[in-house]
């Protein structure tokens, strides 16, 4: 079959992680970042967490940065306009040293050429929960960067998080494309195959770091990284 468009996740896909130890390292980082504010490490935890629910419910209604922001400020009495150029400062340099709790993938760049060679569009469809210049960072951790992608989602240009079939219907509106021509690769069954299902695309599991749903588990079609790279290369 031949797609009009690729779709990426990122995490547990093209970049290897354990998501417990990479959350617990980050927080770490980012509460030290804003330390300055007189915001115990704890309380910020749950601040992010509030935001992060907010822009996993969103319904399009507003961007997932202003879903984040709202409920961020309501739960430590922070203003966005104070907090924000840390973060955003935070995420182009501290986050860096999160990759200490990511894993190698030197396939990552080949996976993502040979899928531009398949299709017209090639997206990054990373939970958009992250500020750009967090996406950057963390796909440079295996060697990719914006400008390998057509479209990458992140928190300032998405209303959408994943396991919403809405966040997939809108990469498909932007880009002028059918789900139906889209083939969404990842390594979430809820998130990236029960939702992507939902929204019409084909779906490959990404099993390396495979995220099993009890309520939604998937036997399609899927297999490790290196087997998906040549899945690709078949096409």
């Amino acid at each position: 079959m031949k797609y009009k468009a690729i779709l990426f996740d990122m995490d547990g896909t093209l970049l290897p992680m354990d998501m417990e130890a990479f959350t617990k390292g980050y927080f770490k980082g980012l509460s030290a970042k804003l330390a300055k504010y007189g915001i115990e490490p704890e309380a910020l935890v749950q601040a992010v967490w509030a935001g992060t629910k907010a822009m996993v419910k969103n319904d399009g209604t507003c961007s997932n940065e202003t879903a984040f922001w709202r409920v961020f400020e309501q739960t430590t009495g922070l203003k966005m306009e104070q907090v924000n150029p840390d973060c955003i400062d935070f995420y182009g340099n501290e986050f860096e040293a999160a990759k200490a709790y990511t894993g190698e993938n030197p396939l990552a760049v080949k996976a993502v050429r040979i899928a531009h060679e398949k299709a017209d569009k090639v997206v990054l469809a990373t939970n958009p929960i992250f500020p750009l210049v967090g996406q950057k960072t963390r796909m440079g951790w295996v060697g990719l960067c914006p400008e390998d992608f057509d479209l990458v989602t992140s928190y300032e240009s998405d209303c959408y998080c994943k396991p919403n079939p809405s966040y997939f219907l809108s990469i498909c509106e932007r880009l002028n494309i059918k789900p139906q021509e889209c083939l969404l690769i990842g390594n979430d069954e809820g998130e990236d195959m029960y939702a992507g299902t939902l929204a019409g695309l084909d779906c490959y599991l990404v099993t390396d770091c495979r995220i099993d749903h009890p309520e939604h588990p998937w036997n399609g079609k899927q297999g490790t990284f290196a087997e998906m790279v040549d899945m690709l290369a078949g096409l």
